[in-house]
């Protein structure tokens, strides 16, 4: 039995018993045993905290910050960048509607998964038949931290490719602020005009932040096409 084999099986038992309520730092420490077999994972568990400043910190760290890290090899890496690869299907799984997109609810819980993470401003496109039935979502670019440009051929280039009638234009806010600004709805009459000269409908432009979404339409900031 190796040195820390006692601690790790305890610590197993305990998160299997309660994982609901297992801190972060344990959470960090146990994934860390698959990749550190033999060593000790606590102290990395709390370095790696402390350095990101939080879970989400940790697993949003790009690959090559993660190695720089003292204890950090690729292995610990990958599998880090697994779980966060892996907690983004599973939330998509999850939100998928299979019928009618009524509401920006539903909207909202189909779009929320592909922003899950995200470091930097992107845009995604969720397209819909005549019946509004869900087709599929597109990613469509990513820009910086603060900003990102919705260019008009992608935007066009995504709908055609499933055959979409209608369609909600998403983005999102890094700083956690959903308000959208002036260039927000500057470009979402861009776009409704852009599409309607193939009869393809805009019915909403969303602004996602991790805890929350404002829709123009709602706002009544945008009016869609009838």
């Amino acid at each position: 039995m190796g040195l820390h084999d006692g601690h790790r099986k305890r610590l197993k038992t305990e998160f299997l018993a309660r994982p609901d309520v297992f801190p972060d730092h344990k959470v960090l420490e146990l994934l860390l045993f698959y990749a550190n077999p033999r060593a000790d994972t606590n102290p990395l568990a709390h370095m790696l905290l402390e350095q990101f400043g939080s879970l989400a910190g940790v697993l949003d760290a790009a690959p090559e910050e993660l190695c720089r890290a003292p204890g950090v090899g690729e292995h610990a890496a990958v599998l880090l960048k697994a779980v966060k690869e892996l907690s983004g299907r599973y939330l998509t799984d999850r939100a998928r509607v299979d019928g009618l997109i009524q509401s920006t609810r539903e909207a909202c819980a189909v779009l929320r998964p592909y922003f899950y993470g995200a470091r930097n401003e992107q845009v995604c496109l969720l397209c819909m038949d005549g019946k509004r039935k869900l087709l599929g979502v597109r990613r469509i670019c990513e820009g910086s931290v603060d900003s990102v440009e919705i260019i008009a051929r992608h935007v066009l280039a995504a709908a055609l490719s499933l055959n979409a009638a209608a369609v909600i234009l998403a983005h999102n806010h890094v700083s956690g602020l959903a308000f959208p600004s002036a260039e927000d709805r500057a470009v979402t009459a861009q776009m409704r005009d852009l599409l309607a000269r193939v009869d393809i409908v805009l019915c909403d432009h969303l602004i996602m932040v991790d805890d929350d979404a404002v829709s123009l339409r709602d706002s009544g900031m945008y009016d869609p096409p009838e």
